[in-house]
């Protein structure tokens, strides 16, 4: 397990010597050595590493990892560059940036572009058994997490929260700063896109309070990165 060594150790250090952490540090590491959990284990706090506590300027909250092949890698919706294979949710929102930004849709479901500028692309739970969907819920990540929601929640700053689904919007009462934007939608899975995610425009609504506020906006085009023949 990579461990977190940029400025969200001091945010979310007092975590790692509590009761629940060790517990859940025990668990994830009995898991790793006796089956087949994802994501690559130095893959697990890849959003931290990726988006600095300082330069978060949106969260996008998903709930626990692709439990699939070679896909999850520590970044919510995103899977890697090579996989050709782009998920549902994540189809569902490029469907919706195409309609909102005009973006094109890519060839790939790598996000880490947008986590280079700022967008915490956060899971509630952090690992998942192969083939399993949440098979490592309610041990410890989600308190966990919550402390991570907790110091964001704490940045002077404007920063956008996207909340898509129940699971996530559950965590509202926690967002209590005034410089921050809401912004609630059905999840973009294929259960529910149709009940509101599409036409939701959380993309151009962010950018435009982002920009309204003297922050650089997202550029939330993804390049295609698969050449044909």
């Amino acid at each position: 397990m990579a461990m977190i060594t940029n400025d969200w150790l001091d945010a979310i250090q007092p975590e790692f010597s509590k009761t629940y952490y060790r517990d859940l540090f025990e668990f994830v590491k009995d898991e790793y050595s006796k089956v087949v959990v994802y994501p690559p284990s130095d893959d697990i706090f890849n959003a931290f590493h990726f988006t600095p506590l300082s330069k978060v300027k949106v969260l996008i909250l998903g709930q626990d990892p692709y439990h699939n092949v070679h896909q999850a890698h520590g970044l919510s919706f995103s899977v890697p560059q090579d996989q050709k294979e782009i998920p549902p949710s994540l189809q569902n929102i490029y469907k919706e940036l195409q309609s909102d930004l005009g973006c094109y849709i890519p060839d790939n479901g790598y996000l880490k572009k947008w986590a280079d500028q700022g967008v915490l692309l956060l899971n509630t739970v952090l690992t998942v058994r192969a083939h399993q969907a949440n098979s490592h819920q309610g041990k410890g990540w989600e308190q966990f997490t919550d402390a991570v929601i907790q110091a964001i929640n704490a940045q002077d700053r404007p920063i956008v929260y996207m909340l898509w689904g129940r699971p996530a919007q559950s965590k509202i009462p926690m967002l209590t700063n005034p410089k921050h934007l809401i912004l609630k939608a059905p999840h973009p899975s294929p259960l529910s896109a149709y009940r509101g995610f599409f036409g939701c425009k959380h993309f151009s609504q962010a950018n435009q309070f982002l920009q309204d506020n003297g922050v650089e906006p997202i550029d939330w085009q993804i390049e295609n990165c698969h050449t044909t023949n």
